[in-house]
């Protein structure tokens, strides 16, 4: 998966300074240089959190990638042991 170029502390703050200021979607993405459906998906990912639980939300989602290359990688030297 690519990677954003926002790190997750400014899509928190993105997302919470377009509540606080009610400035329209378009005009969000205007400022951010993002698109609607990039927004959407942030608030429907990050609703709610802070900056600290959206970081640990990264890190526990790169870990989970990791280990499930792990995974395939054993599941791929057990398969060509066979």
């Amino acid at each position: 998966m690519r990677q954003s170029r926002f790190p997750v502390e400014e899509i928190v703050r993105i997302i919470a300074g377009s509540k606080l200021s009610r400035s329209s979607i378009a005009g969000t993405n205007r400022k951010y240089w993002s698109t609607e459906a990039s927004l959407s998906r942030w608030r429907a990912k990050y609703k709610g959190f802070g900056t600290s639980e959206a970081r640990r939300l990264q890190v526990l989602e790169e870990e989970k990638r990791r280990l499930k290359k792990m995974v395939a990688d054993k599941e791929l030297i057990i398969q060509t042991l066979n």
